[in-house]
């Protein structure tokens, strides 16, 4: 479980295919404080630390997460650079909302423009799941917790201050990335209940 609330920018220094693909992540973390078996969140996608060294942690990427995520379709390349997260640990403050790690899709973004000091991003999102997506409702793009502004169809708007451009990957956003999205665990369950209601009656 996590905030959403990025923690440290890792960087991947190396990729290898084998029956899974496994990456090795470099960190600011003090690693003597990660355990192997460890859930880190990396872009939103929460993987097991399943080696580690000083400065760095490998984890092991299976197929079917390849295919609902965007490190399937941009692929991790050396030196990209990635959002992190430790798991939430009981009396942690929850400083953005529930985050699973367990990612929805991929999102697109169509659209950046200057909001004030702020950076407007306005993604378009697979249908399936723009309907779970509500003005003033919780996202996680690239394992950041983000307020929706609108919502048109299946274009949606999120607006980035400078301290999360900062702190984060988002400050070198362009048009035409793919962002792992996941949707808020409480709409999805609003969503089916409404479902379970309508078929009820």
């Amino acid at each position: 479980m996590f905030t959403g609330i990025i923690t440290d920018i890792g960087t991947v220094r190396a990729v290898e295919m084998r029956g899974d693909m496994r990456a090795r992540i470099g960190c600011g973390y003090p690693m003597d404080s990660v355990d192997q078996g460890a859930s880190i969140a990396c872009d939103g996608v929460c993987l097991t630390v399943v080696s580690k060294g000083d400065d760095w942690f490998e984890v092991d990427i299976s197929a079917e997460t390849l295919s609902k995520t965007n490190i399937g379709a941009n692929g991790w390349t050396v030196g990209r650079l990635l959002n992190l997260e430790r798991a939430l640990k009981v009396g942690d403050e929850l400083g953005g909302h529930i985050v699973s790690g367990h990612v929805d899709g991929v999102a697109e973004i169509v659209g950046l423009s200057d909001d004030g000091d702020s950076l407007r991003l306005t993604l378009e999102t697979p249908a399936a799941l723009a309907r779970f997506i509500a003005p003033k409702g919780s996202v996680a793009l690239n394992g950041t917790s983000l307020t929706v502004n609108d919502v048109d169809g299946t274009r949606f708007g999120v607006n980035l201050i400078p301290h999360t451009q900062q702190v984060t990957t988002w400050g070198r956003a362009a048009t035409g990335d793919l962002v792992n999205l996941e949707i808020d665990t409480l709409a999805r369950y609003v969503a089916r209940l409404a479902e379970a209601d309508a078929a009820m009656t």
